[in-house]
C-alpha cells in the first residue's frame, strides 16, 4: 500500500497507452452497450430498434454501424457484458471465507439474477430466434463467458448434491438450467405488477419456491 507521502509509482513501460480516439471509441461503445441492455430489458429483442438505439445514444445510425453491424451482434455485446458482471459476481462468492456452503452460493447467485432482472438491467432475448442463436454461438467471448460460468455454479451444484442440500436425483444440468431460468423468471414481473410486495419480498418468495418446492414442510 502506498502512503500519502510516498511517490506515485510510474506507469509501466510494458503497458500501451491507448490513444484518445480509442479511448473515445470504447466510451461510445459502452453507451451503446448500455442503452441496449435497458431497451433489452424494457421492451425485448424483437421490439428493440437500431433506430431507438441510435436516439438513445445520440448517435447516428450510421455511426452505430461502425461498431455493430446488426441488432443480433448488438445483442450478443449486452449478453458478454451480462457475462462478465456475473463472473465478477462468482469471483465475490469465490472469495468468501472457508465454511460457506455451496447451497447459499447457489442462492446467492440466484438472488443476484433475479435483483439485475428486477434492477431493469437483465436482457431479454427469445430463445427461438435462428438468427440471434447464431450470432451468440459465434461470439467467442459471450461462449466462453457462458462456459466459465457454467463449469463454476456446475461444482458448487454437484458439491450440494453430495452433502444432502440439493437433490442428488436430479441430473446437474437441470439444476443448472433452473438457475439461468430466474434471470428471465416472468414470476418476478407478475408479482411487482401487483403491487403487494416490494422488490426483497418478492426475491425471498421465488428464491423459496426455487429451493424449497411448493409442497409444505
Amino acid at each position: 500500500m502506498v502512503s500519502a507521502a510516498s511517490p506515485a509509482p510510474s506507469p509501466s513501460p510494458l503497458a500501451p497507452k491507448r490513444s484518445f480516439r480509442a479511448q473515445m471509441h470504447q466510451a461510445r461503445e459502452d453507451a451503446i452497450i448500455t442503452v441496449v441492455n435497458r431497451l433489452l430489458a424494457e421492451k425485448g429483442f424483437e421490439a428493440m430498434t437500431l433506430d431507438a438505439v441510435a436516439i438513445e445514444v445520440g448517435i447516428a445510425k450510421a455511426s452505430l454501424y461502425k461498431h455493430f453491424s446488426s441488432k443480433e451482434d448488438l445483442a450478443a455485446a449486452a449478453m458478454v457484458h451480462v457475462m462478465q458482471r456475473a463472473l465478477a459476481f462468482l469471483d465475490t462468492l469465490q472469495a468468501a471465507p472457508a465454511g460457506v456452503r455451496p447451497i447459499d452460493q447457489l442462492k446467492a447467485v440466484a438472488r443476484w439474477t433475479m435483483e439485475v432482472q428486477l434492477a431493469g438491467e437483465m436482457p431479454s432475448l427469445p430463445s427461438e430466434n435462428s438468427s440471434l442463436r447464431a450470432a451468440l454461438a459465434s461470439n467467442k467471448a459471450y461462449v466462453d463467458g457462458l462456459m466459465e460460468v457454467s463449469e463454476r455454479l456446475g461444482e458448487w451444484i454437484t458439491a450440494a448434491q453430495a452433502d444432502g442440500s440439493l437433490n442428488s436425483a436430479l441430473p446437474p444440468i437441470a439444476v443448472l438450467y433452473t438457475l439461468y431460468a430466474r434471470a428471465c423468471d416472468p414470476v418476478l414481473g407478475f408479482l411487482r405488477g401487483s403491487e403487494q410486495y416490494d422488490n426483497a419480498q418478492i426475491i425471498e418468495m421465488v428464491l423459496s419456491t426455487c429451493f424449497d418446492g411448493l409442497q409444505s414442510r
